[in-house]
């Protein structure tokens, strides 16, 4: 499955871990919620990188507390019509901070990327080859929003505003 990360198509460098089956010795690996949640701390003091699947049925509130050690939280879309996911983005890039890779995976279509980048996301699992190429073209082609976004990017308004400043500053 191809990963599209900050505009590119990358070799993706976590594992995604069953549950029930054994963690590798090092390495980023990727569990699901349930499993992080039974021992947060064990799976933490492990080698390598920690990420976590997290479904979006889940309060986002059970994973706050371990923010700032976890490296990727992977939102997951079931269907293309649930939009869930896209509120967890929200509030774990604006209200919580988070900092880390927020991965999209489950049901991740090219005519919702630009969402999904201004929801928060920056590393999405798609299932063809054809939407990653896709992905990629469309992270260039926008660059520009008008509503605030949870990606961090200013807005037009922002922007237009900066450049006003820095016109009179100069004069």
């Amino acid at each position: 499955m191809p990963l599209v990360k900050q505009g590119r198509i990358t070799t993706d460098l976590f594992v995604h871990v069953a549950d029930g089956a054994e963690l590798p010795g090092d390495g980023a690996v990727l569990v699901s919620a349930e499993r992080f949640l039974a021992d947060p701390e064990a799976l933490l003091r492990r080698p390598g990188k920690v990420g976590v699947i997290w479904p979006n049925n889940r309060d986002i509130a059970e994973l706050v507390p371990h923010l700032g050690r976890i490296a990727a939280v992977a939102l997951v879309f079931p269907t293309f019509r649930d939009g869930r996911a896209y509120s967890q983005a929200r509030l774990l890039r604006e209200r919580y901070n988070y900092r880390g890779e927020l991965r999209a995976t489950g049901q991740v279509l090219r005519d919702q990327f630009v969402f999904m980048l201004r929801a928060g996301f920056d590393a999405f699992e798609v299932k063809k080859q054809a939407d990653a190429e896709a992905f990629m073209q469309t992270a260039r082609r926008y660059s520009v929003f008008y509503q605030p976004t949870g990606d961090g990017r200013i807005t037009a308004l922002h922007r237009r505003m900066q450049l006003r400043h820095s016109e009179s500053a100069g004069q």
